[in-house]
C-alpha cells in the first residue's frame, strides 16, 4: 500500500516551487489563485526572496503548503494514495490532497493558522529544542520536573528524536538537566515560538473558529492525524483533531507506525526538502522511501 506524507514548516528554501510554475499550467493556476486569496506575491517571496523573508510564520506556512498541494497536483493520475499522513502544518497539504478540503480552503485555514501562531509567539518569549538519544519517556519525565515555566514534549519525530516546546527559561533548564541525564544533544531551534504547546492556545481558540466555518468532506482515503496517530475519515473528527493539534504533540512515529501496520509498504513525501523520508527511514527501515522533485 503507498503512503504519501507531506512536510511541514522547516522544510522551505528559497526559489522553491519555480520549476513547477514555470512547466505545469495547473500549478501556475494554483500559484497565482494563492496571490490573490492571500493578497500578497507569495510566489515572488518563494521564487526571488531570500531564507529571511521564507522563515515568517505568516510566509512560510502558506509557502510550503502552496508548493506541496501543488506538487501532489502535478502528478496527476499518478497520486494515488492509499493513506496520507502530515507533519504539523504538513497536515493541511494532506488533507487537501486527499480531497477532505478543496484547495482555497485549505489555503485560508493555513493563513489564518500562521496569523494566529505568529500572534501568539509575540505574547510570551517561547521557543523549541530538539533532544537527541533519549527515550520518549524519560523526555517527558525531565519537562514534568521543570518548574521555570511550561515546557513540554511537542514533536515525536523518530525513536531518539524528540522536540520540546515551551517558554525560553523552561526550554532552557530542561535542556541542561536532559543533557545531565544523558541526551546526545538537546539544541534550541530557530523557530518563532512554541509550537505545539500550551501557550498556544489563543491561536487554537483562533484557528477554531476558521475550521468550524470550512467544509470539509470525506477524504478519498484514511488520514493519519498528528494528535491521535490513527486513521481517521469522518469530516467532524478531522476538524475536531486540526484544531487541537495546536496545543498537542505530532505524533509522528506513531503514526508512521501504526501506517506499516495497517499496511504501508511504501512512503512518499510530497513536498520541499527530505526530511521526512529520513524520519521514515529511522522509524523503520525496511520501507521503500522516495521523493517527489
Amino acid at each position: 500500500m503507498k503512503a504519501y506524507v507531506f512536510p511541514g514548516q522547516g522544510s522551505q528554501f528559497p526559489g522553491m516551487g519555480k520549476d513547477l510554475y514555470e512547466n505545469n499550467s495547473e500549478a501556475k493556476t494554483m500559484f497565482d489563485k494563492a496571490n490573490e486569496i492571500l493578497g500578497f506575491d507569495i510566489a515572488d517571496i518563494m521564487f526571488n526572496g531570500t531564507e529571511e523573508d521564507l522563515k515568517q510564520t505568516k510566509v512560510t506556512q502558506p509557502a510550503v503548503f502552496l508548493y506541496s498541494v501543488a506538487l501532489a497536483k502535478s502528478m496527476g493520475e499518478e497520486f494515488k494514495p492509499d493513506m496520507t499522513a502530515g507533519h504539523s502544518l504538513g497536515e493541511f497539504s494532506a488533507l487537501v490532497a486527499a480531497g477532505a478540503l478543496s484547495f482555497e480552503e485549505g489555503l485560508k485555514l493555513v493563513a489564518a493558522r500562521a496569523s494566529a501562531m505568529q500572534k501568539a509567539c509575540e505574547m510570551t518569549p517561547s521557543t523549541m529544542a530538539a533532544v537527541l538519544k533519549l527515550s520518549d519517556e524519560k523526555v517527558e519525565e525531565i519537562c514534568a520536573e521543570v518548574k521555570d515555566g511550561i515546557v513540554v514534549a511537542a514533536n515525536y519525530n523518530c525513536p531518539g528524536q524528540v522536540v520540546i516546546s515551551g517558554e525560553e527559561a523552561a526550554i532552557d533548564a530542561a535542556c541542561q538537566k536532559l543533557l545531565e541525564a544523558g541526551a546526545k544533544r538537546a539544541l534550541k531551534l530557530k523557530v518563532g515560538g512554541a509550537f505545539h504547546s500550551p501557550l498556544m492556545e489563543p491561536a487554537r481558540e483562533e484557528l477554531a473558529a476558521a475550521i468550524e466555518k470550512a467544509e470539509f468532506k470525506t477524504p478519498k482515503c484514511p488520514i493519519y492525524q498528528n494528535v491521535t496517530a490513527q486513521a481517521e475519515t469522518n469530516p467532524d473528527i478531522i476538524k475536531e483533531n486540526l484544531v487541537a493539534q495546536l496545543t498537542a504533540p505530532v505524533r509522528w512515529t506513531q503514526s508512521v507506525m501504526n501506517m506499516i501496520n495497517d499496511g504501508a509498504t511504501s512512503f512518499t513525501e510530497v513536498g520541499p526538502g527530505n526530511v521526512l523520508q529520513g524520519l521514515v527511514s529511522k522509524i523503520n527501515n525496511t520501507v521503500e522511501v522516495s521523493g517527489v522533485k
